[in-house]
């Protein structure tokens, strides 16, 4: 309201000075109308080129004032309405400093100004707490969907490692079960080999025995334990050369008996 008063005297002065300028003008242009009818006078006049020249810059100097007349008038009406316009504005915000006014005895305030001053100091500071709130705000919800962003992130993550996971998982089942599958087949490889060395040992044993009955000698004069060829080859000659008697033994029979049959025949 203050600032509104001082800009409407600033205005009031303003259109003061314009209708001084424009009664100035006008004076001017009354002047140099007489000054054009006295030049009728001169108009025969041999020397009045001189005069000529000057009518004509005062006839020129009349229209520019004419020109400027228009404008300042233009500019009164400019000036007026928004006299009018300041006018509507004070009458408009007086209520304001009625309040004031009234409310002023209540404050700690020395007049009106001071007040609307501290007024205007806390609305300012009301708008900069706004627009602070404002962006913290706009920081808390960009913060909050950089938040859900990395959440939506862990989650799709967290649901790759558990598809991993269970993957992982079915290729250990697997692995456990072909490992318990290996191992009962070592187990059945390792019972086998046992029976298989133990019967080897057996074969060898009766080998050994069965050599010692055909006449071989095992140990420091003989064939060594170990020695399962030769031993077999041996076991394998005498078995051919008493499969060799058997068989003379048998033909002897035979020829034996064929001659009893001829003796009873």
């Amino acid at each position: 309201m203050k600032a509104l008063g001082r800009q409407y005297e600033e205005r009031k002065q303003y259109l003061e000075h314009v209708k001084q300028r424009i009664k100035e003008l006008e004076k001017n242009i009354e002047e140099i109308d007489v000054r054009h009818y006295s030049w009728e006078m001169f108009h025969k006049d041999k020397d009045n080129t001189a005069q000529m020249q000057k009518v004509e810059r005062e006839r020129r100097s009349l229209q520019e004032n004419q020109e400027m007349i228009v404008k300042l008038r233009k500019e009164n009406m400019e000036m007026a309405e928004r006299k009018l316009e300041l006018q509507r504005q004070v009458e408009k915000y007086s209520v304001y400093k009625d309040v004031m006014e009234k409310v002023l005895p209540q404050t700690q305030f020395k007049d009106v100004e001071e007040l609307a001053g501290n007024l205007e100091n806390l609305l300012c500071t009301r708008d900069k707490l706004l627009e602070k709130r404002k962006q913290v705000e706009e920081q808390t919800d960009q913060k909050k969907q950089t938040l859900q962003a990395l959440k939506d992130q862990h989650h799709l993550m967290l649901l790759q490692k558990n598809n991993e996971l269970s993957q992982l998982q079915a290729k250990l089942d697997k692995a456990r079960t072909e490992s318990r599958t290996l191992e009962k087949k070592w187990d059945h490889i390792q019972e086998t080999a046992a029976k298989k060395v133990v019967e080897l040992g057996q074969i060898k044993m009766a080998v050994v025995n069965l050599y010692e009955q055909t006449g071989g000698v095992v140990g420091a004069e003989g064939v060594d334990i170990s020695d399962t060829d030769i031993q077999l080859n041996q076991i394998q000659f005498y078995m051919k050369d008493l499969n060799d008697i058997v068989k003379q033994y048998q033909m002897s029979l035979l020829e034996k008996n064929s001659d009893r049959r001829k003796q009873k025949t």
